[in-house]
């Protein structure tokens, strides 16, 4: 086990008995492919627990969901899990772990900038989900998705209003709606210390509309930024 691998455990907190399931869940078939045509040993990839963490992930996240909003539609659960299981979400959850930098690419996969390729990223991750499952069991993999995964869920207000909507793509559909172009996101400021940054973002909606919100992450300043230009579409129907 690697150092750098090493660190990783630390950072999704858990540590492997059996080390050769988290270098399988982090290697791409790009890798293997050539280390097969290399004459060497073959080995596995990480395709097949990539198959079976989505499916763990998917039930894990649907349980939370149903725990946490007993009283939530059918519908309103579906669009937030589908949030929490999204590629984009993955991505950016695989981006805070940074996993991609533990990644075993091919050299092409490598030169293409695989190791920041949302979708490569995100199966990586459902990997990562399968190989703590199949290395400890479903409670370990349950502690994974609630602490990294469904980061800050069990915080969030019960009404069906709760501010995990999301409203980047609220405003895309109603932007679609209206024959407007697609949203853009600019960072257009970053106030505080290191450790207590406020980010500015503004969205603009063509050349019209734009709104700007204030959040501690960027991506939150984001959502803050598009929640409240859908309010003011909304507002003038």
């Amino acid at each position: 086990m690697s150092a750098e691998q090493e660190v990783l455990e630390h950072a999704i907190g858990h540590s492997f008995r059996d080390r050769g399931l988290l270098r399988r869940a982090l290697t791409h078939k790009s890798f293997a492919y050539e280390e097969s045509a290399a004459g060497r040993a073959a080995i596995a990839d990480n395709e097949r627990l990539e198959f079976l963490g989505d499916s763990i992930l998917g039930f894990l996240v649907s349980e939370l969901m149903l725990q946490r909003y007993p009283t939530l539609a059918e519908g309103r659960l579906s669009r937030l899990t589908a949030h929490y299981v999204s590629a984009t979400h993955l991505h950016e959850v695989a981006l805070r772990l940074d996993l991609g930098s533990q990644l075993l690419l091919g050299h092409g996969e490598e030169l293409s900038g695989g190791r920041a390729k949302k979708a490569l990223l995100a199966d990586a991750l459902e990997a990562l989900i399968a190989a703590i499952y199949l290395d400890a069991g479903l409670e370990a993999a349950r502690r994974f998705v609630i602490q990294h995964v469904a980061e800050g869920l069990a915080g969030q207000p019960e009404d069906t209003d709760a501010p995990l909507s999301n409203f980047k793509s609220a405003l895309q559909e109603a932007a679609h709606a209206r024959g407007l172009p697609h949203p853009r996101y600019v960072v257009v400021a970053e106030t505080g210390p290191e450790h207590a940054k406020t980010f500015s973002v503004e969205v603009h909606l063509g050349r019209e509309w734009s709104m700007q919100g204030e959040a501690p992450t960027k991506k939150a300043a984001g959502q803050k930024a598009a929640q409240l230009l859908l309010e003011k579409l909304r507002s003038l129907e």
